[in-house]
């Protein structure tokens, strides 16, 4: 992913307009821009808002099967941990079964475990084209909206912190959701929404912008369609009818006092 990013955005640092050259530069982040000036209504500020929520609606369809894919892959972990420890062997054939076994796994639930990351691939170009519009286009970075002057840090920090908030939250959200969460997830539940204020201070409130409106969205997003507390409630229902099967067979197996 970072080798991808690497090369969409070919290091360039320099002005994008329509003289400028190669298939990134002249043909995604100058056309994206230029999207971006249509929806101004004369302010760069609400092209940046309205360009970043049409977007991530855009994107909606692409979220919504990695949400599902990433939920099937998690309810699948306590079998997973089962079958690690059953071929907890570090020998080849051992290891062979091992992969035997989760491969059947996930084919009998119909979850591909490379799926969830698929819609990355085309989410991070946008994201990246969106981004390098809003720092290498004139017309963006010379814009102002509300206190803001686009181009510059915000002196008054708020769009940064707002941007981890909502940052905060969204990872917070996914993280509920999951079965078991990792401790490279806790992690990132603080490294990310740090890593976004951090960039927030230094760069061109034009990008904190964006990344209060973009994970705004996520975090909106995420509650309508992979909403975690919706999600533990069903979870909790399933093991309770788990549980009550499980007690209604013991019962059934005591056997009966003679009278």
């Amino acid at each position: 992913m970072l080798t991808l990013v690497f090369v969409l955005t070919g290091c360039g640092t320099g002005t994008v307009d329509s003289s400028s050259t190669g298939l990134w530069d002249r043909y995604i982040v100058y056309y994206f821009g230029e999207a971006i000036k249509a929806l101004s209504f004369g302010n760069a500020g609400i092209g940046i808002i309205l360009f970043t929520i049409i977007i991530r609606i855009i994107l909606m369809p692409l979220m919504h099967y990695q949400t599902k894919s990433m939920r099937k892959t998690q309810d699948l972990q306590p079998k997973l941990k089962a079958l690690q420890e059953k071929y907890a062997s570090k020998d080849a054939e051992t290891a062979r079964k091992l992969q035997e076994e989760q491969q059947r796994l996930y084919s009998e639930h119909g979850v591909n475990p490379v799926s969830g990351c698929l819609p990355l691939l085309v989410q991070m170009p946008i994201m990246m084209a969106l981004w390098q519009a809003i720092s290498r286009i004139p017309e963006l970075t010379q814009g102002t909206f509300l206190w803001l002057e686009l181009g510059k840090i915000d002196p008054t920090y708020i769009l940064p912190i707002l941007a981890a908030i909502f940052t905060f939250i969204s990872t917070k959200l996914t993280s509920m959701g999951q079965v078991e969460v990792q401790g490279s997830m806790k992690a990132m539940n603080y490294i990310m929404p740090a890593m976004i204020l951090f960039m927030g201070v230094k760069l061109a409130s034009g990008l904190s912008l964006y990344w209060v409106i973009s994970n705004g969205f996520q975090v909106l997003q995420t509650l309508l369609i992979n909403n975690p507390f919706k999600i533990r409630r069903e979870r909790e229902a399933v093991e309770q009818k788990q549980r009550d099967i499980e007690k209604a067979l013991q019962k059934a197996n005591r056997p009966k006092k003679k009278k």
